[in-house]
């Protein structure tokens, strides 16, 4: 079986949930025999130096199977790409590969309409596409936050789609459906990581035969297990992800700031992330305003310490500072790969209580959850996790392993080989 895996950027230029997923996939299947994979990772203008003249794809760094596709020309209005020779340049590459099976994970840098143009370059393949947000629903980053109060959105429609971003017309937005539902027709099966999302996209009108649940899987394996010190309170916290809005490192700046204004300052928050180029203007400003005035503060009274980007092989040593992963996304949080990582290493998850991290965590059995964007309702949660004798031991004992690649890439076999066996999926 020959399979290509589409992803949005490759995770050692860009960091994200969707591209690991893709790649952790594109390595376990690797080991499955009479298997051949190719990937196909975008780039974008943020990495020019790996864009060459006249080129369309590229392969990467030596790398057998990989390959990266040079994404430019994209109307984010419409989710397409308006480069002929870019379109032409896939087909070619389709056709070179006749992959059996073509799994989407993204159609963002690529466009929506690259579905409908795989079903006609490889009438026969397989089409499967992986939901890591609503985008196809959501025009606002796939989000589904309203931006007129943040609250969350559970519909779109013409006029809530304008309300939130007025500058096009509502009817364009009537007509973004329509063009988003005829080129997902092209998709033979929907897979989703987190169970919670099959219903939102049934309701927006994807066949609900067609949408099955498929976990996401790490290969996360400590060298060691991580010690911790018996003390009396487990009072160090870590942030590990994107440093952008919706990740909600500002709900938890502010959840420090409570703390010490009340007097509370013997715990430390490490924060481990980038992509802050990604936030919004006022965002970023708010994060690096912070982070410079902690800097300035004398060493024994900081509270947060700003420990940059990280690459996989220092997520060990970066998880075993701390006693507890703060995971404070303001938006549904589709899965939260960072809760699978905490997991591995033992350590707890206090978490916003909806979409993925409510799906997966037991509050009170093996993490704990506060009410989503309550700044306060954090600080309080994590004073309790610094003073509640036993409670991290409590929690950590409760943790059961994430799922592995191995989980993951069987799940994607079943759904590869026969669409309607995978079906039954949807339902466990």
């Amino acid at each position: 079986m020959k399979i290509l895996l589409v992803s949005l950027y490759h995770p050692e230029l860009v960091r994200g949930g969707a591209q690991t997923v893709a790649y952790e996939l594109f390595q376990g299947l690797r080991n499955v025999p009479n298997t051949e994979v190719t990937l196909l990772a975008s780039i974008d203008q943020t990495t020019p130096a790996l864009f060459k003249s006249g080129a369309r794809i590229t392969g990467f760094d030596g790398r057998p199977g990989e390959f990266l596709f040079l994404s430019q020309n994209r109307d984010y209005a419409w989710e397409k790409s308006n480069n002929v020779p870019q379109a032409e340049g896939f087909v070619e590459f389709l056709r070179l590969i006749q992959p059996d099976v073509v799994h989407f994970h993204h159609f963002m840098t690529f466009g929506i309409d690259y579905l409908t143009l795989t079903r006609r370059a490889l009438p026969d393949a397989k089409i499967v596409f992986t939901a890591h947000e609503f985008l196809t629903i959501c025009a606002a980053n796939g989000h589904m936050v309203r931006r007129t109060d943040k609250s969350l959105c559970t519909r779109a429609s013409a006029v809530r789609c304008h309300q939130c971003l007025p500058g096009l017309p509502p009817e364009h937005y009537f007509m973004r459906k329509m063009w988003m539902q005829t080129h997902l027709q092209a998709v033979d099966v929907f897979t989703t990581p987190s169970r919670f999302m099959i219903e939102p996209f049934a309701a927006w009108g994807l066949p609900r035969d067609k949408l099955v649940h498929v976990t996401n899987g790490l290969e996360l394996r400590p060298t060691k297990s991580l010690p911790v010190q018996k003390r009396a309170w487990h009072n160090r916290f870590g942030f590990f992800g994107q440093l952008v809005d919706a990740k909600g490192i500002r709900v938890l700046l502010e959840a420090v700031s409570i703390l010490r204004t009340e007097g509370f300052k013997d715990f430390i928050v490490e924060i481990n992330g980038d992509n802050i180029q990604f936030a919004t203007a006022e965002g970023r400003a708010e994060i690096e305003d912070f982070l410079a005035a902690e800097a300035a503060l004398p060493q024994a009274e900081r509270n947060v310490v700003f420990n940059g980007s990280y690459h996989h092989d220092q997520l060990q040593a970066r998880m075993s500072r701390i006693d507890w992963c703060i995971v404070p996304s303001v938006w549904w949080e589709i899965f939260c790969l960072v809760i699978s990582e905490a997991w591995s290493f033992g350590r707890p998850v206090i978490a916003s209580n909806v979409g993925g991290p409510a799906e997966r965590i037991s509050d009170g059995v093996d993490g704990l959850l506060f009410e989503l964007g309550d700044a306060r309702a954090l600080a309080e949660t994590m004073r309790r996790a610094c003073t509640e004798k036993g409670l991290w031991d409590k929690l950590s004992a409760g943790i059961t392993p994430p799922a592995g690649r191995d989980e993951m890439v069987e799940g994607f076999l079943a759904v590869y080989r026969d669409v309607g066996a995978s079906a039954h999926l949807a339902a466990e």
